[in-house]
């Protein structure tokens, strides 16, 4: 093979996987090699995977075939939490040529020239977890309004349901002195909107490099890094991608509650609302906690929009603890939520407990909390009708139309007209449309 020119990315599951892309595409770029679109082909292909689902298991070997459908003398490379969890069962796809481990991704193109060896075999390097002690910078660029950057990586939490220390290792972060710098390329750069991401944000503040096993003491904490980060000029938005339920505190709601530059959207992950599946889970909190966060987020900001990550099906989840999941998210003061049917991961202690969920009763459970996510999501929508908020406009599916999220998160949907990309404007919102999309109006001039 001639020595490769062209590179394309695919990105699978997190935000946080997105900004490592970008970073990573910028190597590419400064060592001369043009970064192209996935579907109009390249030298090389790479795969950045999740691992939180088998479908995003599955989801990787159909882009495998995808890249070698596109041209079938590529190479492709396989990169992210799957190619650090199972690189053997990466190895052995068809097509694949490079697996890469957590360590060895970010030094992706010093690998390249292994590439021009023609071999039957994909070849591995894939460290193992515990040497993955560093922190590297990330944030995404390929957004036009809003940018995905990496703060933390990592995680100390041991969920028994959980993949993610595994194939990430330890929490470490960033400094806060490099995430201002990066946010002041971010502004020169001209995006409207950051988006602070990482495993576990809220852990922030871990040291950028754990050395024999030890680690830096903290010399900032999330709540330090955001009130830097409100300082900045020239940023418009801020948001935090998802906080854990016990390290959002209450300093830190009531902070944003009184920032101008961080926006009143908090997303947390309860996972049950079943105390006794909350200790199964191994989870840091019982639904008392989660409760009061929100109570508490409602209370100085009813205007804020809340998400809230559930799965159902966890072994030894009965149908009574289904239903006080089901009630207690009724009754909370919730936006949305994101649904995850439980799926059995190796090396976990879920993986290994007793009263398995039938399959059909996971999707079942499933289904009603999604329908269930639609009432909530409409009935916040609902709430804003007739109103006035700033809305961030970026480009939407329907031709001659654009789209956008207002500051608390509400998707909307309005005619382009002489409105551009990456601007900021206040619309007045008239109505929810078939899509869930609320639709706006601008200038009083009603444009569905």
């Amino acid at each position: 093979m001639a020595t490769p020119k062209s590179v394309a990315f695919y990105t699978l599951g997190c935000k946080l996987n997105f900004s490592e892309t970008s970073s990573i595409a910028d190597q590419f770029r400064s060592h001369g090699f043009h970064v192209s679109d996935f579907k109009d082909g390249a030298d090389i292909f790479i795969i950045n995977t999740c691992s939180v689902t088998d479908f995003a298991d599955r989801k990787c070997r159909k882009i495998v075939r995808d890249a070698k459908s596109i041209n079938q003398e590529a190479r492709v490379v396989v990169i992210g939490c799957y190619a650090q969890l199972k690189p053997k069962e990466i190895a052995e796809i068809e097509g694949v040529d490079l697996v890469l481990g957590a360590k060895e991704k970010f030094n992706l193109v010093q690998h390249i020239d292994e590439l021009s060896y023609a071999s039957d075999h994909a070849m591995i390097k894939a460290s193992e977890i515990s040497e993955v002690n560093s922190f590297v910078q990330a944030f995404s660029h390929d957004d036009r309004t809003r940018t995905f950057l990496k703060v933390q990586d990592g995680c100390d939490y041991k969920c028994s349901f959980c993949t993610i220390p595994l194939a990430r290792g330890k929490s470490r972060s960033d400094t806060v002195e490099n995430v201002l710098q990066n946010v002041h390329k971010i502004v020169s750069a001209g995006k409207k909107e950051i988006v602070l991401t990482g495993v576990n944000v809220g852990d922030f503040g871990n040291g950028t490099a754990i050395i024999e096993g030890t680690r830096p003491k903290k010399e900032a904490t999330f709540i330090d890094l955001i009130k830097e980060l409100d300082l900045v000029e020239g940023v418009e938005r801020f948001r935090i991608s998802s906080i854990e339920p016990n390290l959002c505190t209450s300093e830190i709601i009531e902070f944003v509650s009184k920032s101008n530059r961080f926006l009143p959207h908090f997303h947390m992950p309860l996972q049950s609302g079943s105390n006794k599946m909350l200790a199964l889970m191994q989870r840091r909190y019982k639904r008392e906690l989660y409760k009061e966060r929100v109570d508490l987020i409602k209370n100085l900001m009813p205007h804020a929009s809340i998400g809230v990550d559930v799965i159902v099906g966890f072994p030894g989840e009965t149908e009574e603890d289904f239903l006080e999941t089901y009630s207690f998210l009724n009754e909370l003061d919730i936006s949305y939520l994101h649904v995850f049917t439980y799926s059995e991961r190796p090396n976990t202690k879920a993986v290994e407990m007793e009263n398995s969920v039938d399959m059909y009763v996971r999707r079942k459970r499933n289904k009603m909390l999604r329908i269930l996510s639609e009432k909530k999501k409409h009935a916040f929508y609902s709430t804003f009708l007739n109103t006035e908020r700033e809305v961030l406009f970026e480009s939407s599916k329907r031709d001659g139309f654009l789209s956008g999220y207002t500051d608390n998160y509400i998707r909307i949907e309005i005619p382009q007209n002489n409105i551009e990309i990456n601007t900021i404007k206040k619309v007045h919102l008239n109505h929810i449309n078939v899509n869930g999309l609320m639709v706006a109006k601008e200038n009083n001039a009603i444009i569905v």
